[in-house]
């Protein structure tokens, strides 16, 4: 069974040994490799959010309910992440400044696809943007090396790709959006 403080106690022995994600993300594996314990430790998602299950200056363990079809743009996260999905699936771009651009402008670098089962560790400058493809919610653990809500960071303009301040309100809002426009269609949300 997953038990949210003996994960949490895991992730700070393992971050005690070695202050990159290495060990975290075998933490990480070991608990998404029994999704329907996660599921019960957790409780079924019901909306998209996110949920603070662990915040310190050193260690951030976040619940992440991703919306149906529900994207989150271009954005950094100056610390390393481990990212453990539980139930659906994230499509990650991976996306790199433009060598010589003086505003920050990216261009697309890579794109990978997180399912069930999956523990895949972010490194400190990785700038990514996620969207959930399927029809239901997806689950997922985030674990980030740091405070993930007091260091300051980027997002990308979505249409002209250039460098802004990473704004919380705005991005937890797009979860509130997430919700209420699935709420409005009546398509399922859950997680099977």
């Amino acid at each position: 069974m997953f038990e949210l403080d003996q994960f949490i106690a895991e992730c700070r022995t393992a971050l005690k040994q070695d202050a990159s994600h290495k060990f975290v993300r075998e933490v990480v594996a070991r608990a998404v490799s029994n999704p329907a314990a996660v599921l019960k430790g957790l409780g079924e998602p019901r909306r998209a959010e996110i949920q603070t299950l662990h915040r310190s200056s050193d260690l951030t363990v976040l619940n992440v309910i991703w919306g149906p079809h529900m994207t989150l743009l271009p954005h950094n996260h100056q610390m390393w992440a481990v990212i453990g999905i539980y139930s659906g699936r994230e499509d990650n771009i991976f996306w790199r400044r433009v060598p010589g651009s003086q505003d920050g402008k990216l261009e697309a670098a890579g794109a990978r696809a997180f399912g069930e089962k999956d523990a895949e560790p972010l490194g400190r400058d990785i700038i990514h943007s996620v969207t959930n493809p399927i029809a239901r919610l997806t689950g997922a653990i985030h674990v980030y090396g740091g405070d993930f809500f007091a260091v300051p960071r980027s997002d990308w303009d979505p249409e002209s790709l250039l460098e802004q301040r990473y704004d919380v309100e705005r991005n937890l809002r797009r979860f509130e959006e997430s919700n209420a426009l699935y709420a409005k269609t009546g398509q399922p949300t859950g997680t099977r």
